[in-house]
């Protein structure tokens, strides 16, 4: 791994590029800085998810689930470097049974709506489909490990299923689409 940050201000991406973790520079708007760019936004919404009142365990696994996202944007950073393991899908494939088994089925689409931490969850799971499509994007322009594509796309499963289980903690359901609701 590179050296830590020791001061932030360095002006040395003034010119529109930013360092990689193997000491080479790219420009900011590259397909790798934008798949970094956006796994950190997912990093940060889950953040704000975890100010929301929920079970104590679920508060633990999303504590992991962000640190290795914050592995995940280590890897992306450093070309050729792998992080992502195929045991971190597998941990998200786990917590997927283990929170799909404590739901109903779906009979209908369901709204990102609810509770307020099932709502947050609904965000995260749309910020992290959109960090699975600059994954997609940059894994087309350069050679990646598959792990971190699978990975965020469990997760973006996980955060569905972890709406549902919040807005029934919180005392709710599910807000079911209503397709044949009057419009007008």
């Amino acid at each position: 791994m590179g050296n830590r940050l020791s001061k932030i201000a360095t002006r040395t991406g003034d010119g529109g590029t930013t360092g990689l973790g193997d000491g080479s520079r790219t420009d900011k708007d590259s397909v790798r800085i934008v798949a970094i760019g956006e796994v950190d936004e997912l990093n940060s919404h889950l953040g704000l998810l975890l100010c929301e009142d929920m079970p104590a365990d679920l508060r633990e696994e999303l504590v992991s689930i962000q640190h290795d996202l914050f592995d995940l944007g280590g890897e992306l950073c450093i070309p050729g470097y792998q992080m992502i393991k195929e045991e971190h899908v597998e941990r998200l494939d786990a917590l997927l049974a283990k929170y799909n088994a404590t739901l109903p089925p779906l009979t209908e689409f369901i709204l990102p709506a609810g509770s307020r931490a099932a709502a947050q969850a609904h965000v995260c799971r749309t910020v992290c489909r959109r960090a699975e499509r600059a994954i997609v994007t940059l894994g087309k322009a350069e050679t990646i490990h598959e792990h971190p594509r699978q990975y965020v796309n469990r997760l973006s499963d996980l955060l569905f299923v972890l709406s549902r289980v919040l807005n029934r903690y919180a005392g709710g359901s599910d807000v079911l689409w209503q397709h044949e609701r009057k419009r007008g």
